[in-house]
């Protein structure tokens, strides 16, 4: 049984990643149903929390039906890390995950996220202080290094392990690579190796069949394993991996109805949780990956994404069903 803290996932846990503009509430629901296992908020700025931010509040919004689930925020102040802290922990999360792995300049660059690589011991300072500013436990999602002169993941997962976190996710990858090149899984192993780290430690990177997921758990021996991009538009990638594991089959692809009903709930929630039109307008960017490989589909997505009405889109996605139903097969 893996757990963090006191928090149990069962034997092998799939992990919906904390994806900006993708892993809120509406998505989260489809994974969970799905069959993920653990799930974390899109990530929060610390600065954004401790001044208010109403985007960055909203953000802090879970539903038990989720749970176990973690928010997972961000900064590189250690005055914002700790009030953040303690903000979070109202929230009532099962686990309480600080992100330093983000790549993007906005980020990194004023030394949060990944920019914390460049810096261990300032990384190791915040993470002490948000241990033990909470009563929840912390975990970290980092990636291998700065870039592939300066990987530092070994003695980074050893020093945070030190200061209490109680497991550890790692992304295969350089910041410098960003979403580049392919995931290096050999320093995951490692880390997951190191007869010093007793925490769990979660593979991220590439994860994007039940095959790749076999081999990797099989080759690299982590606890479990986090899908980001692979899960955008298809929350089926869960209960593909879990029956490909215990079965050595392969499930079909998700039918036409059982995606046009995935577009129905995910929009139905979003406008639940933020009102009709900002659900609307955020349930718009996924369209294109619920319906990709579908041949002929951008008459029916230029519908969908350009009418504020939400009866002609539930409208569209009923002649959608219609008119794929015949159709054997769409693309996976």
């Amino acid at each position: 049984m893996v757990k963090i803290g006191d928090v149990e996932l069962g034997e092998f846990p799939l992990l919906l990643a904390p994806m900006e503009d993708v892993s809120d509430p509406p998505f989260r629901r489809l994974c969970k149903l799905n069959g993920a296992d653990m799930m974390y908020t899109e990530f929060i700025s610390a600065d954004g929390l401790v001044h208010d931010a109403k985007k960055s509040f909203q953000k802090l919004d879970i539903y038990d039906y989720e749970r176990p689930i973690g928010i997972q925020y961000f900064g590189g102040q250690l005055e914002s890390m700790i009030k953040a802290a303690g903000i979070v922990e109202k929230a009532n999360p099962d686990v309480v995950d600080i992100n330093y792995g983000c790549p993007v300049a906005k980020v990194a660059c004023r030394m949060a996220g990944a920019g914390l690589l460049q810096d261990v011991p300032k990384m190791v300072e915040l993470t002490k202080a948000v241990v033990n500013s909470t009563r929840k436990p912390v975990t970290v999602k980092t990636r291998l290094g700065w870039d592939e002169k300066t990987i530092n993941i070994v003695e980074v997962a050893e020093r945070l392990q030190d200061v209490g976190i109680q497991a550890l996710t790692i992304h295969g990858r350089t910041r410098k690579q960003m979403y580049k090149g392919e995931a290096d899984w050999s320093w995951i192993a490692k880390v997951k190796e190191n007869p010093r780290i007793h925490i769990p430690i979660f593979g991220n990177g590439d994860i994007d069949s039940p095959e790749k997921a076999l081999e990797y758990r099989n080759k690299y021996g982590v606890d479990g394993i986090m899908i980001g991009r692979a899960s955008i538009g298809y929350p089926w990638i869960f209960r593909e991996i879990k029956h490909y594991f215990n079965t050595g089959e392969k499930l079909p692809p998700p039918s036409v109805e059982e995606r046009v009903e995935a577009v129905r709930q995910h929009l139905i929630h979003a406008i639940e949780w933020k009102g009709e039109r900002l659900g609307i307008l955020e349930t718009r960017k996924h369209y294109t990956n619920y319906f990709r490989g579908f041949p002929h589909i951008k008459p029916f997505r230029m519908k969908l994404v350009t009418t504020d009405d939400p009866e002609v889109i539930f409208a569209t996605l009923e002649e959608i069903r219609e008119h794929y139903a015949n159709l054997e097969s769409v693309a996976g």
